[in-house]
């Protein structure tokens, strides 16, 4: 285990993460890449309906007196229930709800009433934010979003039965002042030390935010959510010797 990368700070259920200059790239609402040395997680009230998503954001970091700029991520859970996981040149910041679950079930199950056409953005959410003390090159960079995002599936998938949910986000963010690594697969430091890192701070949030709730046990039972049920057409391509 090494020293914790990120200083936190939660202020009005608004997250600040803290550290040195990061490159980050961000799935978010404001997404892309980023160089700065904060980033957010921000808790939206229930009922929330804002679609000026900047200006929203730019108004809850004023209220909680944060004027660091960064790349900022939405969720309807409550900060106290995000959790932090380091491992070796990672750490990890998760907050994870199931309100709006998703599902990609085979094609042949039946249609439900929660298809893909029909699903809103509910902000449940499973956040993930995620840095690296290594100097990453852009592929490497984006590569780490496919890593985190797999697992979490795969941690999502045998806690809950879900694949994820309607309005997952991810911020990954490497150190152009650190040791450079060429890749961040499964197999390299930092990649086997990120699915780790996003493993058990997942399976801590998800514990804690449903210390006193039953998590949905299919999209049915949920409040919001969808099943792709949709199927696509399949076709080789041509190939010219």
């Amino acid at each position: 285990m090494t020293d914790q990368l990120f200083e936190p700070t939660v202020r009005s259920n608004v997250c600040q993460l803290r550290t040195n200059p990061k490159t980050w790239m961000s799935t978010g609402f404001n997404g892309g890449t980023h160089r700065t040395d904060a980033v957010y997680n921000i808790t939206v009230p229930e009922g929330w309906t804002e679609t000026d998503l900047e200006e929203y954001v730019d108004t809850r970091l004023s209220e909680a007196n944060f004027d660091a700029a960064g790349p900022a991520l939405l969720t309807g859970v409550d900060q106290r229930h995000a959790r932090r996981a380091v491992l070796d040149p990672v750490e990890v910041v998760v907050t994870a709800g199931v309100s709006n679950p998703s599902t990609l079930p085979p094609v042949s199950r039946p249609e439900t009433d929660q298809s893909e056409a029909d699903r809103e953005f509910r902000p449940g959410t499973i956040n993930i934010i995620a840095g690296t003390t290594r100097d990453l090159p852009p592929g490497a960079l984006a590569n780490l979003v496919a890593v985190v995002t797999e697992a979490k599936t795969a941690t999502l998938l045998r806690l809950t039965g879900f694949s994820g949910t309607t309005s997952d986000a991810v911020i990954v963010g490497s150190d152009p002042a650190g040791t450079p690594a060429q890749f961040s697969g499964s197999s390299t430091p930092v990649g086997r030390a990120a699915r780790a890192c996003v493993r058990d701070a997942l399976t801590a949030a998800l514990a804690s935010r449903y210390e006193t709730e039953t998590i949905p046990e299919s999209v049915e039972d949920a409040a919001y959510g969808c099943a792709t049920t949709v199927e696509a057409t399949v076709s080789k391509l041509d190939v010219v010797d």
